[in-house]
């Protein structure tokens, strides 16, 4: 992999891309969930090196691209932008992994026709339907919450709450490893409230799966990812033996998901 700086007004941005660049292959764009990094990737990465362009970042906040002075979601898209235009690609398939399937809406709200495939894995949608005020209300006050507990405890249990094997807890006890708790808490609610400011009801036209992991009990990621596939039918399918971060858990099982859907489904 190429790792590449993009260097912006709010601070410096990470990302890589397989090397050599071709440009007569698709593009696909990973992004990582909250607290998380491009490494929660890696067996994606590897299994998609030969057939598609891949690029994915290290988020505004996270892995090598800290410390970054500002988010929201204009912020956020703006940067995938550059990073499009660099490489000259007019249209990509966007995987999100939990928050980042936030991302790819977010792109999506602005540029309705720059994706070409939307693959989200433990992500939960856009939309004003979907949403109580009693989450709004836990998001808006995240880092007050999470300030009792101790630093050890909270690292252990958001690891435990991501996977459940042991690749997957190790992969996001690395990630968080790098944290202090006032990091950690403060890229919480910046994140969580980008995502309330910039949520609205979307209408998506490119082809969507959601995938789940069977045993994905962070908050109601499972709950919400059922109502989105009963209110717009797109597929949904769950992993088995995996946990929220079923990229990581079961790599097998979803790369060959996510390898058929991209050579069944229609697009350009």
């Amino acid at each position: 992999m190429k790792e590449y700086i993009l260097h912006t007004k709010w601070g410096s941005l990470y990302y890589w891309t397989n090397d050599p660049w071709q440009s007569d292959k698709p593009t696909i764009f990973f992004f990582h969930g909250l607290t998380a990094d491009h490494t929660m990737f890696e067996h994606q990465l590897d299994f998609f090196n030969t057939s598609h362009n891949i690029i994915a970042w290290d988020a505004p906040g996270h892995g090598k691209s800290r410390p970054f002075s500002q988010f929201s979601m204009d912020i956020a898209v703006e940067i995938v932008c550059s990073i499009l235009q660099k490489h000259h690609i007019s249209r990509f398939i966007a995987i999100g992994q939990s928050y980042g399937g936030y991302i790819a809406q977010a792109v999506m709200c602005r540029y309705p026709d720059i994706i070409s495939l939307f693959i989200g894995i433990g992500t939960s949608p856009y939309g004003t339907d979907y949403y109580s005020k009693i989450d709004f209300f836990l998001l808006r006050n995240m880092k007050s919450i999470i300030k009792f507990y101790p630093w050890k405890t909270l690292k252990t249990a958001a690891a435990k709450k991501a996977a459940v094997t042991k690749d997957g807890y190790d992969n996001m006890t690395q990630m968080i490893s790098i944290f202090s708790k006032e990091e950690y808490s403060k890229l919480l609610q910046q994140y969580y409230n980008a995502m309330m400011v910039d949520n609205r009801n979307l209408h998506i036209t490119c082809p969507v799966l959601i995938m789940i992991g069977e045993h994905d009990n962070l908050g109601r990621v499972k709950e919400y990812c059922h109502k989105w596939h009963k209110k717009t039918g797109f597929n949904l399918i769950i992993i088995p033996h995996a946990g929220h971060n079923a990229n990581v858990d079961n790599p097998t099982e979803v790369n060959k998901i996510i390898n058929d859907f991209i050579k069944q489904t229609p697009h350009t």
